[in-house]
């Protein structure tokens, strides 16, 4: 057994691996903390609600419960798109509310240990973005590990706490 093989083997009955998923926007990958998904829906239809960002699309009843739905897209100022058949959205758990977020497609469940996360990077930038928790490498590609409070603004959850009201 490779060496590399025997320490995730290792951090893994450790409890050291953290799980995410891995979800794609205009082809770049980001990733959540598998623990705060909740499930995993196709695209469906929402309710629109007035006066709100754009990046909000709505609300939507799953099972009883009232989600806002935030198109990740729109609230990372990407280009819009239409959606399509690999469209989904993720339902997150960020207690006490639940919140879904659009995204292109959802890629895979990926196990990291430490050492597979690099910091996030400074960026030069007048927008915040302490919402990178980190960055993670799999075959050639760097994956962006989110925390979605984060991503969030002060005026998006006074929006989601109206809504879940």
């Amino acid at each position: 057994m490779s060496e590399s093989m025997q320490e995730r083997k290792q951090a893994e009955k450790s409890g050291e691996e953290r799980r995410y998923l891995v979800f794609s926007l205009l082809n770049e990958q980001y990733a959540v903390p598998l623990l705060q998904v909740k499930e995993v829906l196709g695209i469906t239809d929402t309710t629109p609600v007035p006066y709100t960002p754009s990046h909000f699309r709505g609300i939507m009843n799953l099972r009883g419960q009232v989600i806002s739905i935030i198109d990740l897209r729109l609230k990372f100022r990407m280009a819009k798109n239409e959606f399509g058949p690999e469209t989904a959205i993720i339902i997150l758990d960020l207690s006490p509310l639940s919140v879904g977020v659009i995204v292109d497609s959802v890629d895979s469940v990926l196990g990291l240990i430490e050492k597979d996360i690099s910091p996030a990077p400074d960026v030069e930038s007048n927008i915040k973005t302490d919402y990178i928790e980190g960055v993670a490498r799999k075959d050639k590609k760097l994956i962006l590990l989110l925390n979605i409070e984060k991503t969030l603004s002060v005026e998006d959850l006074k929006a989601l706490k109206k809504q879940a009201a």
